[in-house]
Formats: structure tokens, sequence, C-alpha cells
């Protein structure tokens, strides 16, 4: 599980990660096996009603996919409060990523080593309205940084470029302290918004109703990734260490 989380960093490839939460909830299945080989990651939100105003994903469904698609790369987002309290449950259904919101975790410090002692790599999100300031003790215990570019809750939401200097901000703040952990945005990703993501240094992108409401979804995914590209080789320089 690991090991597959090193082979994915600082490539110079953008990472494609759809997110079920948008998918058919009847046919997951059929949903992740429509992407074919275009997507790099599969992401799961995780909503508990309460830290967001949503209910989704529990364990019961991130094991499923797991036993299932054995080989995909699991990134699950964690939007529940408090953090704490999920992290031993869902490193149990074995995500390759798992990613907790700084803004619901009381112990932001103990939550990210309570994901790495479970053997799984640790994430932290942050949400449109929290700045990046908040995150500088605990860069360097990470593997990933979430980027909300939308208010999380609910997909199909309009992105929000003020979004845009967090990502440019982190990027400065990896090179100046050769960190290497990888910068996710979610919200509002598609093939509109994908270029100008990856020039602010984005290096996955997760695309929900972009993908799964498009009439073929590893089409979708293939028209984001081509349009994150020209990015990517407009600009290389935010991405080296």
């Amino acid at each position: 599980m690991i090991s597959r989380v090193m082979d994915l960093k600082r490539g110079k490839k953008v990472l494609i990660a759809p997110s079920i939460l948008s998918a058919d909830q009847l046919a997951l299945g059929e949903e992740i096996r429509s992407l074919g080989g275009e997507a790099d990651w599969i992401h799961v939100d995780v909503m508990d009603g309460h830290f967001v105003p949503n209910l989704s994903f529990g364990t019961a469904a991130v094991h499923a996919i797991r036993d299932a698609f054995e080989d995909i790369f699991l990134d699950v987002h964690l939007m529940v409060e408090p953090a704490e309290a999920f992290i031993g449950m869902f490193a149990e259904a074995r995500p390759d990523i798992l990613t907790v919101q700084a803004e619901a975790a009381k112990h932001i410090h103990r939550a990210l080593q309570m994901i790495r002692d479970a053997g799984v790599r640790p994430g932290v999100s942050i949400n449109p309205g929290t700045p990046v300031s908040i995150l500088e003790p605990v860069l360097h215990m990470v593997d990933l940084i979430l980027v909300m570019t939308v208010n999380p809750g609910f997909g199909a939401q309009r992105f929000l470029p003020e979004t845009l200097t967090k990502i440019k901000s982190l990027v400065r703040s990896r090179a100046a302290n050769s960190f290497d952990f990888l910068i996710e945005t979610d919200g509002g990703v598609n093939s509109e918004t994908a270029k100008e993501l990856v020039l602010s240094g984005c290096d996955v992108l997760v695309a929900g109703s972009a993908i799964f409401g498009h009439g073929d979804p590893a089409e979708a995914a293939r028209e984001i990734r081509n349009a994150s590209a020209g990015g990517l080789n407009i600009n290389d320089a935010p991405r080296s260490h």
C-alpha cells in the first residue's frame, strides 16, 4: 500500500482522481470500471451531516471498494467531526491516503500521527475560508494537502478562483523547505479550470460531476487530463524541488 503512494509521488504527470460522490450510487462498481485506465486514483468523500451538511459513505463502502478493486489507489477524505474518532475505523479499510480536515481535528498533530501509525499515508485538508498558515506546523508530517476549492458538502459547485493563492503559497513552502507532499484540489474541477489549477502548482485533480455527469466518464477524465497537461507544459518550475 505505501509503496504504491511513493511510486506516484513528484512525477511530471498530473493525477486524476474521480470522486465517486457524483457517481451512480446504485452502480458504484460499474461506475469505477467505466473509467477504464483514465483514473489514477479514486476519491471517496466521507461526510457526517455534522461537519458538512450532507451524509455519504461509511466504512462498509470503503471496505467494499478496496475488496473489489485491490489494485486501485484509494484516496479517502474524512469530512467528519471529531476527526480523531473516525481514523481507526477508516484506516482498517486500507485506503492509500487518509485525509482529515484541519478544522475538524482537535489535535491535528495527533490525528496525523494516528493515521501514519495505522500504516496509511496522512493528508490534511483546509476549507476555502481557512488560511494556509494553519498548516505550517504540520507540513512536515503529511504526504498530501487537499485545498478545497469549493465549500465542502455537495458536488457540482462553482470553482472559487481565490483559492489559487493557497496552492501557490503551498508550492512556495514546499520548495523552500524541501517538503515532498502532493497538492490536491477538489471542487469545480473540470476541463476549463484544470489548466489554471496545474499552473498554480496542483498535482492531483479531484473531479466528480465533470466526470460522472458526462456520458462517457473515461472520455471526461481524458479531457481533464489533456487540459491540465497544458498547464504542466507551460510551467514546470513550481513542481520541481
